[in-house]
């Protein structure tokens, strides 16, 4: 992979920086590479090759090219981190003598100058996270000091790819963002769009599992002339983390001399965060956790029937605040919702897990039953997996698969025999 003809140019009323980038052992088209800002916020976007090769490092070796060349100086650490970072990518995804991609570009050996004054940031989603994440921020940083943030950035194209959607979140956070005492800075990119593999199923997957914590900090690292550490909000706590793109392990070595990456809130649970949220009624009053984005409206951007929504509702029933907040349209969780919304996986079996308990304190047993009865299930899956396996291992072996032949038949009978009549043939 080659990333060359750095620049800085106008696009409409944004100011935007761009790479080409084109690949070298893998069948991809070129492609540009940018990150853009409104032009209230120009002077803290700069043309840093740390943002391009932070963008570009991981899909290389996910995609198998074999080197990433950059005509231009890089920080020593950053390079040192992300092969750290990769390494680790290794050992979660990919065989052991999987290569890893080789950086090859020059080494910067003196800091910037001039320095940039210390200021922090942090990427504000409006949910419980990020939230969390800027009230511990004030709760254990004094104003004056370097790391208290200062900045929200607001990204469209990672996780909001739909304008439409991105101004209903970005209108209602600016007005939060003052009474929070923070500066909301909106940025535009599209590394998640140009790096989506075309097998749609595995498109979210690669983000979540690899891509994410090097996609944010590739745009931190674009505003490295205004910001000198950013933090990135942690999904999970200590004792349920697994392999996962953004990661205590991982996001740190994503850091330069001139900017430090940080991983925060691992130390806290999702309940944990939510009372955070709780106690701060700016916060409690915009929360924004939901990502059904056609149902956005001006004055509320969360459904409250997906599962996003119900996990947090529940936290806040627990907290005895749900009636309290206008963020969501009902101020109670039922449990025959719960029953409807609500599929465990390993990504969110943590998150209930640590509601029973206080739902039960609160006299919810409606809601406590309809979980276990969720967690029960979640913990049959892998047995009948395992059942089903050794059915088809010996169908394979012994029935030479007519087993799995024969099922086929008889669902496709079965679906002819229920399938609607076309009304236009009788």
């Amino acid at each position: 992979m080659k990333i060359e003809g750095l620049r800085s140019e106008k696009n409409g009323d944004r100011v935007r920086v761009a790479a080409t980038v084109s690949w070298e052992d893998c069948d991809r088209p070129t492609h540009e590479v940018y990150f853009e800002t409104e032009e209230a916020f120009a002077e803290g976007l700069s043309c840093n090759p740390h943002a391009f090769l932070m963008g570009c490092a991981i899909p290389a070796m996910h995609y198998g090219e074999e080197r990433l060349f950059i005509d231009a100086e890089i920080c020593p650490e950053l390079r040192d981190g992300l092969m750290t970072a990769m390494s680790w990518l290794r050992h979660w995804f990919y065989e052991p003598d999987r290569a890893l991609v080789r950086i090859e570009a020059k080494t910067r050996s003196s800091l910037p100058t001039p320095r940039t004054p210390e200021r922090a940031g942090f990427f504000f989603s409006g949910g419980i996270d990020s939230f969390a994440t800027l009230r511990a921020n004030r709760l254990n940083f004094p104003p004056e000091h370097p790391w208290s943030i200062k900045d929200g950035l607001l990204v469209y194209g990672l996780e909001l790819d739909t304008p439409e959607a991105f101004k209903c979140v970005l209108d209602l956070l600016s007005p939060t963002a003052l009474d929070l005492g923070i500066t909301l800075v909106p940025v535009y990119t599209n590394l998640y769009l140009i790096y989506r593999p075309e097998d749609a199923a595995n498109d979210f997957s690669f983000w979540t599992k690899e891509f994410q914590g090097a996609a944010l900090a590739a745009v931190a690292h674009a505003f490295a002339q205004r910001l000198t550490v950013v933090s990135i909000a942690a999904s999970d706590d200590i004792v349920n983390l697994y392999p996962y793109g953004s990661h205590p392990v991982l996001d740190p070595n994503y850091s330069s001399v001139d900017l430090r990456v940080r991983h925060d809130g691992v130390a806290l649970s999702r309940l944990a965060k939510t009372r955070l949220v709780a106690e701060w009624d700016v916060a409690l009053q915009h929360l924004r956790v939901c990502n059904r984005f056609q149902l956005y409206q001006p004055d509320r951007l969360n459904c409250g029937q997906c599962e996003k929504c119900v996990r947090t509702m529940l936290g806040l029933v627990v907290l005895g605040v749900l009636d309290q907040t206008c963020a969501f349209p009902t101020d109670d969780v039922s449990a025959e919702l719960v029953q409807a919304v609500v599929h465990l996986s390993r990504d969110t079996v943590h998150y209930y897990r640590e509601l029973i308990a206080p739902l039960a304190e609160k006299h919810r047993h409606d809601l406590v039953r309809v979980i276990e009865h969720k967690m029960a299930e979640y913990h049959r899956r892998p047995k009948m997996a395992n059942w089903i396996t050794s059915i088809r291992q010996f169908d394979q072996q012994y029935l030479n698969g007519n087993l799995v032949r024969v099922k086929r038949l008889v669902s496709r009978r079965k679906r002819a025999r229920l399938a609607p009549i076309n009304p236009m043939y009788g």
